[in-house]
């Protein structure tokens, strides 16, 4: 498949992909697309995230600044593009596929301290830019893997890319030609006003990649209409690219169309026609046809209720967003996803507020801000027999409202939002106690968890033992544990090591669970957390049973 005598000297082809002209333009979607088709055609493909900002992980990052923050499997807060490659992908990243700007001037500050450059002054050429195509290399140079993509985040002109730009400049020199692929994404918007596509940005963003010393090989244009090959000529023509590296990158209607669309644009075979790969096979993507038709050809609908606080950001819920997606493909249904913002959520308009709904996910969240909102909502699933789903801060929520409102213990209350609680039935976990430093200090990655059989958790997954990815300081205190169980809440999933309780549920109700753990970081489209499958089809029961009594009762209203 890939030359073996290259691979002695070289151990993998390089694909890099910049953006130009805005930002968002969704340079993970075409990197993660592009490695799916790669990956169809045989090829051992893995994707990495460049990311320009200085904060060494987006782990201490509100969501409202930087979304959701992508945990992996060996416990590395990483960027959300990490959750598309995985999911397009189906398999894991860990800490090597993100690398931030702060990461690489901590690796080198700590050596110019150690005497690693032997007093010579530390620059950014050639200091700097050695360790970052020293990352970019790491991954190519373990022998897993054929061909690498790269994405640099921000986009071309940002001052706080250049390092990395120069960095791709210097591996095109160094590496043979065959080796490296530049891919840039830019931007060809439709003037209403005039009624025609303008190519001046893509012009521009491209003339300025060019004047770092980085050309592109291929352009992808990101647009609202479809690009006549007059456009697609004009833009090789004054770019300097082949009319057939003019790649048409039209909007689609989900994310999961993109490795198609670029499919029929003949962006893969073109990059291995660059990268001077000759053998491959015809893609298989059997599986992501048959995903892609249910999706777009649901046989029902429910609608879900997420309750979060940072609902104002669709990317601070990414991952749970996508699961839905997945899941609903799995059950032939379309979920209607409405976001609900706690801090409005109060006792007397609480009915009004989840009216219509067939389940509820109380989302995962720090601090105390629209904690009493997400407390009043997990009664209300509760006591109406709603199916309900809680991840993480949203299990802990449940948690609270079982105690408050069960066992009676009216202050019961996390220490995180409550340090002088007389209740605490969820306080940090011994070993947070005595750490200060906020960044990548959680109970991160992925850890064992222990399912009692018999119980909702173990039809869910089908065995007693599982793994799954943690980010979480606080814990269920196990001295309320007894009341609990005896009370009608049983823990039926618990860390095998420690004891701490991973899973809550009510087997008497319909569908009520709650965990500790992220179940949506899992989720890919041939592979749907099971936690979210089994919640959409407890859904869709729902909403089927609630369709057939309206039905009976208008039926008998008539008679």
């Amino acid at each position: 498949m890939v030359n073996q005598t290259r691979q002695i000297y070289f151990m993998a082809k390089y694909i890099f992909v910049t953006g130009g002209v805005t930002s968002s333009l969704g340079k993970g979607i075409i990197a993660a697309s592009l490695a799916k088709l790669l990956q169809a055609r045989g090829f051992k493909v893995t994707i990495q995230k460049f990311d320009p900002y200085i904060n060494i992980d987006p782990g201490t990052l509100n969501p409202y600044e930087h979304g959701e923050c992508f945990v992996t499997e060996d416990g590395a807060e990483t960027d959300l593009d990490l959750g598309h490659y995985e999911r397009f992908l189906n398999i894991f990243t860990s800490q090597s596929n993100n690398v931030t700007t702060g990461r690489i001037y901590q690796t080198v500050i700590n050596k110019e301290r150690a005497g690693a450059f032997l007093g010579k002054t530390v620059q950014v050429v050639p200091h700097i830019t050695d360790e970052i195509k020293r990352r970019m290399q790491l991954l190519g140079k373990s022998g897993e893997y054929d061909i690498v993509i790269t994405e640099l985040g921000g986009t071309v002109g940002d001052i706080e890319s250049l390092p990395f730009i120069e960095a791709v400049r210097q591996l095109q020199w160094e590496l043979p030609d065959e080796d490296v692929v530049v891919v840039h994404l830019t931007l060809v918007p439709f003037l209403k006003a005039a009624k025609e596509l303008k190519t001046k940005p893509t012009q521009h963003s491209v003339k300025m990649l060019s004047e770092t010393g980085v050309h592109p090989d291929v352009i992808v244009c990101r647009t609202e209409e479809p690009l006549s090959n007059d456009i697609k000529r004009k833009i090789a023509l004054f770019c300097n690219v082949k009319q057939e590296a003019v790649i048409e990158a039209l909007d689609a209607s989900t994310i999961y169309e993109v490795p198609l669309m670029m499919l029929r644009e003949k962006l893969d075979l073109f990059c291995l026609k660059k990268l001077n790969i000759k053998e491959f096979n015809e893609p298989k993507l059997d599986k992501w046809k048959v995903f892609l038709d249910k999706l777009k050809y649901p046989k029902a609908k429910v609608t879900i209720g997420l309750i979060g606080k940072y609902i104002e950001l669709q990317d601070a819920y990414k991952s749970i967003l996508e699961s839905f997606i997945h899941a609903g493909a799995m059950n032939e249904v379309k979920v209607q996803v409405i976001n609900i913002h706690s801090e409005f959520i109060t006792d007397d308009n609480v009915a009004e507020k989840l009216e219509g709904l067939d389940g509820l996910l109380v989302a995962p969240g720090f601090g105390s801000r629209g904690i009493e909102g997400k407390i009043i909502a997990v009664k209300y699933a509760r006591e109406q027999g709603l199916p309900f789903f809680g991840i993480c801060l949203g299990m802990q929520m449940a948690v609270i409202e079982f105690a408050r409102n069960v066992l009676n213990l009216k202050d019961a209350h996390s220490t995180e939002m409550d340090t002088n609680t007389s209740n605490p039935v969820i306080d940090l976990m011994e070993e947070q106690k005595k750490i200060k430093m906020m960044g990548g200090t959680m109970r991160l990655g992925s850890y064992p968890c222990e399912i009692k059989e018999n119980t909702l958790a173990h039809t869910i997954y089908n065995k007693t033992l599982i793994s799954e990815r943690h980010r979480h300081r606080y814990e269920f205190n196990n001295d309320y544990l007894e009341a609990y169980e005896k009370a009608g809440m049983i823990a039926s999933g618990k860390n095998p090591e420690t004891g701490l309780v991973e899973i809550v549920e009510l087997p008497n109700h319909p569908f009520f669970i709650g965990v500790q753990y992220h179940p949506e970081l899992k989720s890919t489209v041939e592979e749907p957390a099971p936690l979210f499958v089994h919640f959409i089809a407890a859904a869709k029961k729902y909403n089927e049973t609630k369709s057939a009594l309206i039905s009976s009762l208008l039926q008998r209203s008539e008679e």
